[in-house]
């Protein structure tokens, strides 16, 4: 029986935004390759390390081709050389995992109608910004096919799968399957 593919959840908006090496970032680069995303800040004591170490681990198990995003929803602080540090405490591998900041406003819209997840400030001392705490899976075509709770490891050996298994057929077979 052949594995069914993830589900579709609408499109991701078209983005430019600053990576970590303070060059643009356009979100047209992704077309044609999957990729996964989540939404950190460097000064985070709450959920955003153990979400970037799993990102970190997430990076040896997928198929090389699978691009990552860590996008920043604190953009006053986490300026391109904050997440190029942060980069390398996590042991990104250059070119894949991409770190990005820009206009907050820009970031939010994003993060809330462009992922539909949430993002609130005022939160706790360890985390005074509140946001979701899942991975997002996006196919070669920009389309939103999975959200994953990055607490669960259930859930996430299911990330594992479905990235690597749109990668799969993205790299195999050729005429619109996905």
């Amino acid at each position: 029986m052949a594995a069914q593919a993830p589900l579709r959840y609408g499109s991701t908006p078209a983005f430019l935004l600053t990576d970590q090496n303070g060059q643009p970032f356009d979100s047209a680069r992704l077309k044609g390759t999957v990729w996964i995303t989540d939404f950190i800040f460097t000064s985070c004591a709450g959920s955003c390390p153990e979400m970037s170490r799993k990102m970190s681990q997430l990076q040896a198990r997928l198929r090389p081709e699978i691009q990552l995003l860590s996008i920043s929803v604190d953009p006053e602080r986490d300026t391109p050389s904050a997440l190029s540090e942060y980069a390398r405490r996590y042991k990104a591998q250059s070119g894949r995992w991409h770190f990005l900041t820009g206009e907050r406003g820009k970031i939010t819209t994003l993060v809330q109608k462009g992922f539909g997840l949430s993002l609130a400030e005022g939160g706790s001392p360890e985390e005074p910004i509140t946001h979701s705490i899942r991975f997002v899976l996006v196919d070669r075509s920009g389309t939103l096919r999975g959200f994953y709770d990055s607490t669960d490891p259930k859930v996430l050996e299911q990330l594992v799968h479905d990235a690597n298994t749109l990668d799969y057929q993205l790299r195999h077979f050729s005429a619109g399957i996905d």
